[in-house]
């Protein structure tokens, strides 16, 4: 399996859990420490498929996607890119 890097790109409004554009989290099995459970929980099925090797047709030419966390209110980008 291969670790995701995801990357935070946007965020309007205030995050309730406070990520910020440049907040960059290393997933590899865990939930990355600092990182908002909720967003996570959102971003994990697409996170174990770019980790198992999977690709996406939407995706950008490296691969890499851009996901919305939950909170339409606040909206927080992050992109995921698999390393």
């Amino acid at each position: 399996m291969k670790d995701v890097l995801v990357s935070v790109v946007s965020q309007k409004g205030t995050c309730g859990h406070g990520h910020a554009v440049g907040d960059v989290f290393r997933c590899g099995g865990k939930t990355p420490a600092g990182m908002c459970a909720a967003a996570y929980a959102a971003l994990y099925p697409t996170i174990r498929a770019l980790a198992a090797g999977g690709t996406f047709p939407w995706a950008e030419p490296d691969g890499s996607l851009e996901l919305a966390c939950p909170d339409g209110e606040n909206p927080v980008i992050f992109r995921l890119k698999a390393v």
